[in-house]
Order: structure tokens, then sequence, then C-alpha cells
């Protein structure tokens, strides 16, 4: 298939919305073409000077159109792809464009995999004294919180690359328990440092019987 192309350094996974500031010319026309014409267009990834995966997404809303035509919009995210061909401008058009094959997702993941990630979350939250919850478990999927995890740009991309549910949730489930850990070991060192200067009780030591 072929799909107008808005290259980002930025990861969007399906499912969620996607706000846009437009003020390119040649994604104003990108925009233009897609809400005359009820066509999608591709958000691949742009990572290490590289394209390879993306996100297809659909033109919701124009949200407002400023004075010199830029403009803020809403998208929302559908399926992810993988890029087989790119063209810098596509014909007769000024932005980008390629072909594009979609990527199928296998569900196979189990409710327990699913109540660990969300467990997992949840005490990493925890120990950033932050809120978190309620889920929806009828509707969580490993995409549904993968922004508020802590992940880094390529640890998103590789999470999108992923096919299967239960390897992206067991990706997110090693990374989870990998923070909490370094989220703890920080937490000690605050509490030492906190500690730093100020009266303490100390036990008594028993010396009977020390040899040197």
């Amino acid at each position: 298939m072929i799909l107008p192309l808005f290259p980002l350094q930025s990861v969007f996974f399906p499912g969620e919305t996607v706000p846009l500031h437009i003020f390119e010319e040649r994604y104003k026309s990108l925009i233009s073409d897609c809400r005359q014409h009820a066509r999608t267009f591709g958000i691949p990834v742009y990572l290490n000077e590289t394209i390879s995966h993306g996100t297809e997404v659909q033109l919701k809303e124009i949200v407002n159109t400023y004075a010199d035509r830029s403009m803020d919009v809403v998208c929302v995210a559908r399926q992810v792809f993988r890029v087989l061909s790119f063209q810098p401008r596509m014909e007769g058009k000024l932005y980008p464009g390629g072909e594009v094959q979609f990527l199928d997702t296998l569900n196979d993941a189990d409710a327990s995999l699913t109540e660990a990630v969300i467990q997992a979350c949840g005490v990493l939250y925890g120990l950033m004294d932050l809120p978190f919850g309620p889920v929806r478990r009828e509707v969580f999927n490993s995409f549904s919180l993968a922004h508020k995890m802590g992940l880094s740009l390529q640890q998103e991309f590789e999470l999108l690359c992923m096919p299967g549910e239960r390897e992206r949730l067991e990706f997110l489930l090693a990374h989870l328990k990998q923070t909490a850990t370094v989220m703890e070991q920080l937490n000690r060192t605050r509490e030492r440092i906190g500690m730093n200067g100020h009266f303490r009780n100390f036990d008594p030591l028993d010396f009977e019987g020390l040899t040197l």
C-alpha cells in the first residue's frame, strides 16, 4: 500500500491520540489532502538517521488554524507498518510517501501476564510517589501505558516493532522490574543522605571476645 509519510522522532502506538502542530508547507498540503480525500497517512519513526517502521494515523480533527495557515490537528493511531520504499516527494505532491506493509499482531498473552505488568507498573509508581490507576483490565494492552513506563525512544521503537502481545508484555515487565530495582536503590541512597548530619541512636556493640 502507498501512504503519504510524515517522519518524526516519535513513536505512536495503535489506539492513542496523536496531537500534531503542522507548520511546514509540505505537511500543510498533506493534511489538506488527507482531509479532502478522507485518507490516512503514516508516521514512520526517524531513528538513527533511518526509517523502517511506523504507525498509520487517521486525521480526526483540525483544532486550530492560524494566520500563517499552520494548524493544530488531532489524529488517531491505527496500525503498525514496515516501510518498503521511501520517496522524499510523492509524485505530484510536496510531501514524502512510500510503500508500506501492515504488520499482523498476535494476541497471544494470557491474563496473568497482563496482571503482572499492571502490578509492576503500580509498584514503580509507588516508589516514585506518583498516583497510578485505576486500570481497566478489559481494554488494557501492551500499548496502553507504554508512554508512562519511562521507556527511551529506542525502547519504545523496539516495542512498536514486536509482533506479539506476549513478547511486548514480557519486554515491559522486565523493564519495570529493572527500573523498580534502580528506584529502590536511589530511595535508599536518598534516605542515607537525608540521615547525614542528624543525631542518631546506635546499637551498643558487644566487644567481648574481640581479637585483632
